[in-house]
């Protein structure tokens, strides 16, 4: 434990910072995996739905720095793929 006033405060901003930063990315797994579950189970309307919440944690994750911006837009492309292809079976 720091005996310095300001490093107790890190210690403390940092613990703030690391449940936002874990909520953040962790929302964000969640919503590539719904996804890709939908997509899985061939529910167009399902699959379109989640694709824009996961769309949308994506970039906040990637607005905060916890995810490389190159890695959300391969993320995004992919998911966007994976939709795609199931539009094109149903047809």
């Amino acid at each position: 434990m720091p005996n310095i006033k300001s490093a107790k405060k890190r210690v403390r901003s940092n613990a703030k910072k690391e449940t936002v930063n874990t909520r953040i990315t962790s929302s964000m797994r969640t919503a590539i995996k719904n996804v890709e579950k939908s997509a899985k189970a061939g529910n167009k309307e399902e699959t379109a739905k989640y694709l824009n919440t996961a769309v949308q944690r994506i970039d906040k994750a990637a607005k905060s720095g916890l995810v490389h911006k190159n890695k959300a837009a391969r993320l995004k492309s992919r998911l966007t793929k994976l939709k795609n292809d199931v539009e094109k079976e149903e047809k």
